[in-house]
């Protein structure tokens, strides 16, 4: 493993790949070495080629998360903080991949990416721009809210490990 993967598997606290197979939301564990960048993430996420691609869902150091959608040879992504960019080498990668400049540490914590990365699937991008400005949720949280709005909740809290009620 390298120091940019191992850096970012000591922080991740989960990632999840999510996908439909003949219309059931499928959710697996996916390995702390597949999700070192963006690229490698995405390559990991095109072997599940579920209707409507596969997600990838990270939540990293209950600070931010990814979330990552491949179609095809198309990628999507959405980073939940910008600033983490600073700090975290998938984050970087995250920025790097949209073409966005590395915020500085005055920065303002605001999103990046696809908004409506699931639009399709049922959150639209207001939706999504929402529950991004609710900083009083920690990433599971956000990404748990995803999971439900998208109709694989239970399947999330199963992989992620979320107690329920």
């Amino acid at each position: 493993m390298s120091d940019q993967s191992e850096a970012n598997a000591e922080g991740v606290d989960f990632a999840l790949v999510a996908y439909r197979e003949e219309g059931v939301w499928q959710v697996e564990q996916l390995a702390d070495d597949q999700i070192e960048d963006i690229e490698h993430l995405s390559q990991e996420l095109r072997r599940w080629p579920g209707d409507g691609g596969s997600l990838g869902l990270v939540s990293v150091d209950e600070d931010f998360f990814l979330l990552v959608r491949v179609l095809g040879a198309r990628t999507q992504v959405l980073l939940s903080d910008v600033t983490a960019a600073t700090d975290w080498p998938i984050a970087r990668s995250a920025v790097d991949h949209l073409e966005l400049p590395v915020p500085d540490d005055e920065d303002e914590q605001l999103p990046a990416g696809d908004l409506d990365i699931v639009a399709d699937l049922g959150m639209a991008a207001m939706d999504m721009g929402a529950l991004l400005d609710d900083y009083e949720l920690y990433p599971d949280e956000m990404l748990g809210d995803i999971a439900g709005r998208l109709g694989f909740r239970r399947q999330f809290d199963e992989a992620a490990g979320v107690p329920t009620p």
